[in-house]
């Protein structure tokens, strides 16, 4: 009766049926992989948030397939404001970043076709792929010692089985590190040897901690190769319930031209962006500089914190932007029994490493977003965990 794209295992996890018990049981947690917004103690001005969707225009429907104009406008003058040059006419709107990835698999791949996908990185793009009918492939990043990197060699490898696009995730989640420019310039370089797209998820780029020792905080004004940049509310705005994503298409004119038009037609068929998130985007892109400013506060703070409390014999690594930090000692036990046991015993919540396919061993991710009271004492916990 159903489809093999959805043939999954439903069944809950050991962490995720203990979590449950615990919380069924009243218990105090100390969450430490929080990373929505509204349940992080962020203060919204309500205002801001809701007055722009009294807008009477809410109740008419005249819907346009790339997105409205005032929304599109809205964006490109978001970009301008971060020095980044956007077309109006280069965005197409979309629901969700999660969309974007659906139209953008749809353009760039027949069924059965690869994409690449960075490793480590967020567990959801596989999905995403299943869905589209997409295969896929991973090209690794590496910490040198001081930032990470892309494995050039196991990207040549993966490109070389065949791909349609070569996804980015910039910054990255959760290793938190942005692309450098000597390495957009290589990736320029390999798609247009091997007639790929670039897709560069930027749901973080207005969370990079130190914009100036960044080289390529954006693709959205990449012309080295056809690049789709993606953005959204969730994050920028910290308004993941507003729904509202983008793709900034960029590159050589001729396939940049062929690209928006089929983009259109694809998101034309769905017309998914409800009207009141479109009419107030300027208004919300315009009063998130505070939230914003918030958020960098609290993830800065609680990225110094880290530092300073974890124990000898781990370590914690930099974080160029986004919010997640990644923490790596030895457990002696595999992640997932170790993540257990710190449930149990210090009622504090960690995303094992596996679970963004981290090839070492030892590595737990935490969430820079959580309330500072809450963070602090879950590290303190954790470090006690690791130094027994």
């Amino acid at each position: 009766m159903f489809s093999r794209r959805t043939g999954w295992d439903l069944s809950e996890n050991p962490l995720a049926l203990e979590l449950d018990r615990l919380r069924a049981a009243g218990e105090q947690l100390f969450d430490l992989t929080e990373s929505n917004p509204t349940q992080a103690g962020i203060a919204y001005a309500p205002e801001l948030v809701l007055k722009p969707l009294l807008d009477l225009e809410n109740l008419v429907y005249a819907p346009q397939a790339k997105g409205s104009l005032k929304a599109r406008t809205a964006i490109a003058r978001d970009y301008a404001d971060k020095g980044i040059q956007v077309p109006v006419d280069n965005i197409i709107l979309t629901a969700s970043s999660s969309e974007s990835y659906g139209f953008l698999f749809r353009l760039l791949a027949d069924p059965d076709d690869r994409v690449l996908l960075p490793a480590p990185s967020y567990p959801l793009f596989a999905y995403l792929a299943g869905l589209n009918d997409v295969d896929v492939a991973y090209y690794n990043l590496f910490f040198d010692g001081r930032r990470w990197r892309i494995d050039f060699d196991a990207l040549e490898e993966a490109v070389g089985r065949g791909a349609r696009a070569l996804v980015l995730v910039n910054p990255n989640n959760p290793t938190g590190s942005c692309v450098s420019a000597e390495e957009l310039k290589r990736l320029n370089k390999i798609c247009a040897e091997h007639d790929m797209a670039l897709i560069s998820d930027e749901v973080f780029l207005d969370y990079i901690f130190d914009p100036h020792a960044t080289g390529c905080p954006s693709l959205a004004a990449n012309t080295g190769a056809l690049s789709f940049a993606l953005g959204g509310l969730s994050k920028g705005s910290a308004l993941p319930q507003m729904k509202l994503g983008w793709i900034v298409v960029n590159g050589p004119k001729k396939e940049v031209e062929a690209a928006i038009g089929r983009l259109e037609v694809i998101a034309d068929t769905y017309l998914s962006v409800n009207t009141p998130a479109q009419n107030a985007a300027g208004a919300w892109l315009a009063g998130s500089r505070a939230v914003r400013a918030q958020i960098m506060a609290r993830v800065k703070a609680n990225e110094v914190f880290l530092h300073s409390v974890i124990p000898s014999g781990a370590r914690s690594f930099p974080v160029e932007g986004g919010w997640y930090a990644l923490i790596q000692a030895e457990l002696g036990l595999p992640e997932d029994e170790w993540a257990l046991e710190l449930l149990r015993k210090e009622h504090v919540i960690v995303h094992p490493g596996f679970f963004f396919d981290f090839a070492e061993e030892g590595i737990l991710v935490v969430s820079l977003l959580c309330k500072e009271e809450v963070f602090q004492e879950g590290i303190k916990r954790l470090a006690g965990a690791i130094e027994k």
